[in-house]
């Protein structure tokens, strides 16, 4: 859960605009915290230091913030990264109460038995592709979990899949991504090459189904994909930026 505290101190920032990009240069990273319609407040930080703190706190976990005489609890809502460099360029942070509801984007990943690091249907040779890695959620501030797993074991063959509804929500936390959403689905290696030869190497989950498999089709087993998003919004194993065009993050300083 979120009650592990993470901390930072930024810094009041009175450069903005294009000339942020001198900050960047000095080590600093450009940052705003949003306050609950209150004016927005401009700060910097170390550029390693606001780093860990993305890694470690994703989307879903409150951080504390101390800036000059002020402490905000907040969950970072968006983090930009150099398309090109893949540096992280800017943050924006929205301050929360953590006694009070708040949603959040919380990773997902499989839960195995014992030491397996495989579900039995990969152990099997099949192959197990992952249709959502994040979901919506909502859940007083320090208690929202840091991920939600789901049982790898069940997948065991061709047509297997996991949807949100199959999960176990931690108590206090409401799940709002639809429930009938695919999570994870079983399918065959050589109908997955075939639909990606038929698509022209541009297959996507859910095109095997118009190829007929080695044991023949199932009608039942034709599994509907929604749009993947890409990294920053849903869809992350473990929290990774969206790359964001510098003309954009340098708006929203």
């Amino acid at each position: 859960m979120a009650d592990d505290t993470l901390n930072i101190d930024l810094q009041a920032r009175k450069v903005t605009g294009k000339a942020v990009k001198h900050l960047r240069k000095e080590g600093q990273i450009p940052a705003v915290i949003h306050d609950h319609g209150k004016p927005s407040i401009n700060v910097q930080g170390n550029n390693v230091a606001l780093i860990k703190l993305w890694r470690q706190a994703g989307k879903h976990h409150p951080v504390e913030i101390k800036t000059d005489n002020q402490n905000f609890v907040a969950l970072i809502k968006e983090a930009s990264f150099d398309p090109k460099k893949h540096q992280l360029t800017h943050l924006v942070f929205n301050a929360v109460d953590k006694d009070q509801k708040v949603e959040a984007e919380i990773p997902i990943r499989p839960k195995y038995q014992d030491d397996n690091e495989a579900s039995p249907a990969e152990r099997a040779g099949l192959i197990v592709l992952s249709q959502l890695e994040t979901l919506s959620v909502r859940a007083i501030a320090n208690k929202l979990p840091d991920f939600m797993e789901y049982d790898a074991e069940k997948l065991v063959d061709i047509g297997d899949h996991i949807i949100v509804a199959d999960l176990v929500s931690p108590e206090g936390v409401e799940i709002l991504t639809e429930p009938e959403h695919s999570i994870v689905t079983v399918y065959e290696p050589s109908a997955l090459a075939a639909a990606n030869d038929a698509a022209g190497g541009d297959a996507e989950p859910g095109d095997e189904a118009n190829v007929e498999s080695e044991e023949g089709s199932k009608e039942d087993d034709k599994i509907t994909q929604e749009p993947e998003n890409l990294p920053g919004g849903h869809n992350q194993k473990e929290p990774k930026p969206a790359s964001i065009e510098a003309a954009h993050e340098d708006k929203k300083t």
